[in-house]
């Protein structure tokens, strides 16, 4: 196998005319130099330099090494620049898993900052596996997921998790539903009504379900959707009543009426996962920032 550096020593006696030039500009002794080209001549097994007067000229392998060794050299000073580039967060891709319901109301303006911030960054944004979007970044094929943990998780080796939000459950009641003349509504008010629930099984539906076992009841859910939308839909229409976390309710059915519950209040808790060894792209960092502005705005 060709020794690298050995290839851009040559380069240098070729181009200074000598072995003496050489070694006066790359600071070597003129003994060491013509030991490398020698060592690169035995890995070659032909030939690279041949005498004329007080110098030295190429021969054919030698020239064909020469030219190899100027490719590698400007491959290796691109790869610099293109790694310098991504240090300081001018360039690179980042991919971003996260849930329907926090896209518009926190993602997208924290990667309208990103983009002013680094022009640069390819972002690839995509709605993630509800079950469990984690091994998505401990894999390596997201860089940063936006999750619901609950208060048992366990923290995962060589992943961080950045607090963002407590997202609180609000009640979604029919507009002429009684307990819609509430200012707050107490969730054992809730106990005997037929339920729509608005959660797949999983850390967004255990808040609710949690909740309600501390108010002393189970819920009787008698319809079921994984979409805001249509759950409120069903309330509006008298199904029943729901829960849907304020992040779900940007976007307001006009037949229901929306209160705070308490005693206890439900609230998901969402974070942004990423690996530790990732944090040291600054866009990354950037966005974490920017998703924690979010929350506050």
């Amino acid at each position: 196998m060709l020794d690298v550096r050995r290839m851009q020593v040559l380069r240098a006696v070729v181009t200074s005319g000598s072995v003496t030039a050489a070694a006066a500009h790359l600071g070597y002794t003129p003994s060491a130099v013509s030991q490398q080209v020698a060592a690169l001549e035995k890995e070659a097994g032909m030939a690279l330099l041949e005498r004329v007067g007080r110098g030295v000229r190429p021969t054919a392998a030698g020239q064909l090494l020469v030219g190899h060794a100027a490719v590698i050299s400007q491959r290796v000073a691109e790869a610099e620049t293109a790694l310098a580039d991504l240090r300081k967060g001018r360039t690179g891709r980042l991919t971003v898993r996260y849930f329907p319901s926090v896209g518009p109301t926190l993602l997208a303006p924290a990667l309208a900052r990103l983009r002013r911030e680094h022009p640069g960054v390819a972002i690839d944004p995509k709605l993630s596996d509800p079950d469990d979007p984690l091994p998505e970044v401990e894999q390596g094929n997201a860089d940063l997921s936006i999750v619901v943990r609950r208060p048992s998780d366990e923290n995962r080796q060589g992943i961080r998790v950045v607090h963002l939000l407590d997202d609180a459950y609000q009640a979604v009641l029919p507009t002429e539903h009684p307990l819609a003349a509430q200012q707050v509504i107490d969730l054992a008010d809730l106990a005997d009504e037929p339920w729509v629930g608005s959660e797949p099984p999983g850390p967004c539906l255990e808040p609710i379900t949690d909740a309600c076992a501390a108010a002393g009841f189970s819920p009787d859910f008698v319809a079921r959707s994984e979409d805001y939308a249509t759950a409120q839909g069903f309330v509006a229409a008298g199904l029943g009543v729901s829960l849907i976390p304020r992040l779900g309710l940007g976007t307001r059915h006009p037949g229901v009426a929306t209160r705070p519950v308490r005693r206890p209040e439900p609230i998901r808790r969402i974070y942004a996962a990423v690996r530790e060894i990732s944090l040291a792209q600054p866009a990354l960092r950037a966005l974490i920032d920017a998703l924690t502005d979010a929350t506050k705005e």
